[in-house]
């Protein structure tokens, strides 16, 4: 307890000081809880075990639960196996929360992350009971300051009747001081966002916090539970020098600067094997505007490549939590970590002008876009962030390889089995085979460039004859609807599917 004293510098709030057990029965029956996390980075650990412990005991007791996005195994894994989740939002990317939206057992709405702060604060989706915040100490003021992201933190502390804090010791302190936390002003009294530049602070670097609000606080040494990524394979290499590539030919004709405009890539082996490839860019001193900050961007920061970063977490593998995490005072004046509403706010991204480079599901013949649902119906993970920046950046491109499960499944498709990102917010497609510019292109001339440039050589006469066979119906963006629909069942039950 003798650590924990020391970084509660309020000292008053000393005697709230408790275990995770006691803090844990604070939560009850159909509570709404707000936990910090974006990506399983700075989430709460142990009070939402100890609440799974007490689960096992005495029988689940469900709560809704909020984050900034999808969390780790303590959180997210530990109550849903237990049944504490009844409800969950706004993206997860848990095997069991999975089972339990698909099933109807736990109910899930998909979300943009840029909306979810000011809803919260609007009353929209009802009151959140108690905020648990994962901290690395409590200032004299009270404030809390988060350790490796920010998600939504600022929104639950300000709306929640109660918060616990669990302040970790096993998170780097090279943390502290790289937060800019800012909460924009309810409608009608919101003002501009005043950020022009990647590296603005705006804000402050803890989340502000009555101290009478906070009820409980939890000593932690869990640390985060990260996630390896794979190795970039030759489909991912591919497709990032297809981009490149591109990128390139819109530098030289004047479309882009030289030194590229604001980066925005997702999460996972695909976003980083894309950033990776930006280690041959002929200019240094790029920017990042994203997020989250994985593995290639401590590289490419580390080798100079990149001038700073903008994000909401910082989302390592193993490895290079282990490279990087002790030397976060190398990067410190060249990493801010920011509310999600701000790293994703519409308003930002379209001033600062982002390329912004997210995955999909699958591409369909006119660039529509699936980032969420298998097969149409089950979801996988949720929207996140891509809408976000799809709809408002300079430059809006989707990665896909093009097929999947061993080449039995073409995911250039006819049409979407579900549609997140229309071809009004689409620009650009990259599949491992080519790129399609889709910008100022009609319905027509935007299929022909997918099937052309992006699909599977072994399905492109079979997409080229659709196509045909849609265009003789006439109509500005021809189908065949029930054949669209059943495009993957008709090729497996005709014997046509690429065995």
């Amino acid at each position: 307890m003798s650590d924990i004293k020391e970084l509660v510098e309020n000292k008053e709030l000393l005697g709230k000081i408790t275990t995770a057990e006691d803090a844990a029965r604070l939560v009850k029956r159909d509570m709404m809880l707000g936990c910090s996390g974006f990506t399983p980075s700075g989430y709460p650990k142990v009070v939402p075990t100890a609440l799974a412990r007490r689960a096992e005991a005495e029988g689940p007791i469900p709560v809704g639960i909020w984050t900034g996005a999808s969390t780790g195994p303590e959180l997210d894994g530990e109550l849903a196996r237990t049944g504490c989740i009844s409800r969950r939002f706004p993206y997860q990317t848990n095997e069991e929360i999975r089972k339990g939206i698909n099933s109807g057992e736990i109910q899930f709405a998909d979300i943009h992350l840029s909306h979810c702060a000011q809803n919260i604060r609007y009353g929209f989706y009802g009151k959140i009971d108690i905020a648990i915040i994962e901290a690395l100490r409590i200032t004299p003021e009270g404030g809390i300051v988060p350790t490796s992201s920010v998600g939504n933190s600022n929104a639950f502390v300000e709306v929640a009747d109660k918060v616990i804090v669990e302040i970790n010791t096993e998170q780097p302190k090279g943390l502290d001081g790289i937060h800019d936390i800012y909460s924009p002003e309810n409608p009608p009294h919101r003002k501009p966002i005043p950020i022009t530049n990647v590296h603005d602070r705006i804000g402050v670097p803890y989340i502000p916090c009555p101290p009478g609000k906070i009820v409980a606080i939890v000593p932690s040494d869990v640390k985060d539970s990260q996630r390896p990524l794979a190795p970039s394979d030759e489909i991912s290499s591919k497709m990032a020098s297809n981009l490149i590539d591109f990128l390139s030919v819109e530098a030289n004709a004047g479309k882009l600067p030289k030194g590229l405009l604001p980066l925005q890539s997702g999460v996972g082996n695909i976003a980083n094997a894309v950033l990776e490839g930006l280690a041959a860019w002929p200019t240094d001193g790029l920017t990042v505007y994203t997020e989250v900050i994985q593995d290639s961007v401590f590289e490419l920061l580390d080798s100079g490549k990149i001038a700073f970063a903008s994000s909401t977490a910082l989302t390592p593998s193993p490895d290079g939590a282990a490279k990087y995490y002790p030397r976060l005072g190398d990067f410190k004046d060249r990493i801010v970590l920011r509310p999600q509403e701000i790293s994703n706010n519409p308003e930002v991204i379209r001033r600062l002008g982002l390329i912004a480079m997210n995955t999909a599901v699958e591409v369909d013949i006119y660039g529509h876009v699936n980032s969420t649902m298998a097969g149409g119906t089950k979801m996988l993970n949720g929207i996140g962030g891509s809408g976000d920046f799809a709809r408002n950046a300079y430059l809006t491109v989707f990665l896909c390889p093009s097929t999947s499960a061993g080449g039995k499944i073409s995911k250039v498709v006819p049409f979407c089995s579900h549609v997140d990102h229309t071809e009004h917010d689409v620009d650009i497609i990259v599949t491992e085979y080519g790129i399609a510019d889709l910008r100022g292109l009609s319905p027509r001339e935007r299929s022909a460039e997918i099937i052309d440039h992006c699909a599977h050589p072994d399905y492109r006469e079979l997409l080229r004859d659709y196509k045909h066979r849609a265009e003789l119906g006439k109509g500005h963006e021809p189908h065949l609807l029930g054949e669209a629909f059943s495009w993957h069942e008709r090729l497996r039950l005709s014997g046509t599917m690429k065995k």
